[in-house]
């Protein structure tokens, strides 16, 4: 299976979502009434996911190095984006493979990856088999055993709500090889399945779901079945540890879902109010429907700052990623969550229909969207692994020594980017969070731009305030002190709030390193609209006055009106 070529030198992403918006259509495989059926039966969409192999997105799973075309993360999760915005169900299924295949990604070891980089290209499917039923997050508590043999392993135990492990030909299966509580004893093995002994493989029923129905959730039993020593991936007792930063990369990537679940719902949302009539008025004219749309586009906008910065921080900021991914995972889909919920209220009872409006497709958007604040650890867990952070991220900020020049291959998104090299990551953040660290930087910028008239006077209140709000942050983060016993409320609050000050730094940061060669601004770019609306509503959020940005909401609304939500990227010409 040959990746889809570039064509008059579009972005893939481009690409796909053409192709997708065509398939859209009546009779189309991303016909919105075929995707109600396939939801309504519980089927596997298997000719949404055909359309996609035949579009060459398998090879952009694969690192460049090992034969694929994945040289920019951000890129890949634009592509799950395009996937999402037309069906959830569907990116989730398809995307599962790079989750699958991340630790070997990590692992690096050239003949492997390579050897697994040409099966994926040629269309195989690849399964992450890392839960078990009872120990859900809990990975340290999984029972599955690796015993040593003469030739290679021997793999006893059960693999539980694994994606497409029914219909994976290789599982990348996190197992015990040493004894029980011991991080550094458990080793991750590469199955193909189609190469087990009979009997030594079955798979489990799939398990029904309120949410993406369709997909492939089930599991795998492994009754001493034997593989190869060739089959392990990364040396011994490593195992944990790759997985751990295997999830930096595909946390990032689940902010493509979500931001993809936001475009289809903006979408219906938009399309329903510039038709309904309450009181003799359109609803897109009804001053509240009208603050949801702004206060729903200026979410969109500092989700994709986050996903952009992130996805371009795995290349330019690798050792920050233990920070950066987690921060991401757990701010991006929980506001998008939150979203959907108020694009639901605009809707009313029409949000609930299976079939009248839309062919449900609101109601299965956010049914589906549900599970991705679940995938690759909740959101508290995600929480829960910045909060163990904050006394490394505490000394990196008494250092100021944030990575200028990573953060700004990371902002600068009109820049290509240096290679993926996944085991570049680390487990811990102790090079801190450059993205926090340099937000004095970006204020100053900022500054000279509004004295030298390249940047709007009404963003002078915004900086002094989001400022002043970051150095508050700063300080807490000095006085923070971890307990060794159940981390507390107050320290999730400060994660939230810590997060709230990541996003909007991140636009920042996005704004500052925009190119200024560029032609005439968009409509999102033109007189700072999108960062105003972004830097009052995080501001708002961290419950500190902000001066309205009533014209430049105003002004998105009408272009989120007029584009029915498909004009809402920072990627829009500058």
């Amino acid at each position: 299976m040959s990746p889809t070529p570039l064509v008059r030198g579009k972005a893939p992403h481009t690409l796909l979502r053409e192709l997708l918006d065509e398939q859209a259509g009546p009779g189309g495989a991303f016909d919105p009434a075929a995707l109600r059926e396939l939801d309504r039966d519980e089927a596997f969409p298997a000719e949404p996911c055909r359309v996609l192999d035949e579009f060459g997105l398998p090879a952009h799973y694969v690192p460049v190095a090992h034969g694929g075309r994945l040289g920019d993360l951000a890129e890949l999760i634009r592509l799950v984006r395009s996937v999402a915005r037309h069906d959830v169900t569907v990116a989730v299924a398809h995307a599962k493979t790079l989750l699958g295949a991340a630790s070997v990604w990590v692992a690096d070891d050239a003949d492997q990856a390579g050897a697994l980089g040409r099966r994926i290209v040629d269309g195989q499917i690849v399964s992450w088999a890392l839960t078990e039923r009872g120990h859900g997050a809990d990975l340290l508590a999984g029972e599955l055993t690796a015993e040593r043999t003469g030739t290679g392993w021997r793999l006893d135990g059960e693999k539980w709500l694994i994606n497409n492990a029914t219909r994976a030909d290789q599982l990348c299966v996190l197992a015990r090889t040493g004894r029980s509580g011991d991080a550094r004893g458990f080793g991750l093995f590469l199955v193909d399945t189609r190469a087990l002994a009979p009997g030594s493989h079955e798979r489990l029923p799939k398990v029904r779901t309120h949410g993406i129905r369709g997909a492939d959730i089930s599991g795998a039993r492994l009754t001493g079945a034997t593989v190869p020593a060739s089959a392990q991936v990364g040396p011994d007792g490593a195992g944990l540890e790759i997985v751990l930063k295997a999830l930096q990369l595909t946390r990032t990537v689940c902010t493509g879902l979500s931001l993809g679940a936001c475009d289809h719902a903006l979408n219906l949302a938009v399309r329903f109010a510039a038709q309904r009539r309450l009181y003799g008025r359109l609803l897109s004219e009804l001053p509240r429907v009208r603050r949801i749309l702004a206060d729903a586009v200026a979410d969109l906008l500092l989700m994709e700052a986050v996903s952009e910065v992130a996805g371009r921080a795995a290349h330019a900021l690798p050792r920050e990623m233990a920070v950066v991914s987690a921060v991401a995972k757990a701010y991006v889909p929980g506001t998008a969550d939150a979203l959907i919920a108020d694009l639901g209220e605009l809707l009313g009872v029409r949000a609930f229909f299976t079939e009248e409006y839309a062919d449900g497709m609101f109601a299965k958007l956010e049914r589906d969207h549900r599970i991705v604040a679940i995938f690759d650890g909740s959101t508290d867990v995600n929480r829960h692994a910045l909060i163990k952070q904050f006394p490394l991220l505490a000394r990196a900020a008494a250092r100021r020594g944030p990575d200028r020049e990573g953060l700004a291959a990371a902002a600068a998104l009109h820049t290509p980017l240096d290679p993926l090299a996944p085991r570049s990551l680390t487990l811990a953040g102790n090079r801190g969070c450059s993205v926090l660290q340099a937000v004095p930087d970006a204020v100053a910028r900022t500054r000279e731009e509004i004295t030298a008239g390249t940047a709007p006077a009404a963003l002078g209140p915004l900086l002094d305030a989001f400022a002043a709000a970051c150095a508050e942050l700063e300080r807490e983060l000095a006085e923070y002190r971890p307990t060794f016993e159940d981390v507390p409320a107050a320290a999730f609050e400060f994660a939230r709030r810590y997060e709230l000050c990541f996003a909007g730094a991140a636009a920042l940061h996005v704004w500052s390193h925009r190119d200024a060669r560029a032609g005439p601004p968009s409509p999102l770019w033109a007189e700072g609209r999108w960062l105003r609306v972004c830097l009052a509503r995080t501001l708002r959020r961290l419950d500190r006055p902000a001066a309205a940005q009533q014209d430049a909401a105003e002004a998105l609304v009408e272009e989120l009106v007029r584009t029915e939500g498909r004009g809402m990227t920072l990627l829009s010409a500058r």
